[in-house]
């Protein structure tokens, strides 16, 4: 299967990346670039969007980046900091760096930034890579 085979997979089964609305921008095997645009109902009570929508997002582009390789990866670490607010219509893009690939860990960090090309997130994720593969 393509990256891009991989990818749809992936997406079609997964009715929560539906519902935040992503938009696959650019995919391959190790990255991927998302993004969505925030909406009332991810805000939270102080009128900013909930962290679990950039963590969700980044989230995302871990597993499209590091599946999209052909084998079947889950993860086993992640972290996220917030670094600016995030508001009711902005768009949010992420931006995948592939930091290190072995025959079972691969581990990226993820920026998510704003319209603005201000980041809002920093994101790190380790995935293990199962043996299975997406053939």
């Amino acid at each position: 299967m393509t990256p891009s085979e991989i990818i749809d997979k992936m997406y079609n089964n997964d009715p929560f990346s539906q519902w935040l609305g992503l938009e696959r921008v650019e995919e391959g095997a190790g990255f991927c670039v998302l993004k969505l645009t925030v909406r009332k109902e991810m805000l939270n009570g102080f009128s900013i969007a909930h962290g679990g929508i950039t963590y969700a997002l980044a989230d995302s582009a871990l597993a499209f980046a590091a599946n999209a390789h052909g084998r079947k990866c889950v993860s086993v670490e992640t972290s996220i900091s917030h670094v600016q607010p995030v508001m009711e219509g902005d768009v949010l893009t992420t931006s995948v760096e592939e930091v290190s690939l072995t025959n079972r860990i691969g581990i990226y960090h993820i920026t998510v930034s704003n319209q603005h090309d201000v980041d809002v997130a920093v994101f790190k994720g380790s995935v293990y890579r199962r043996s299975e593969s997406w053939e």
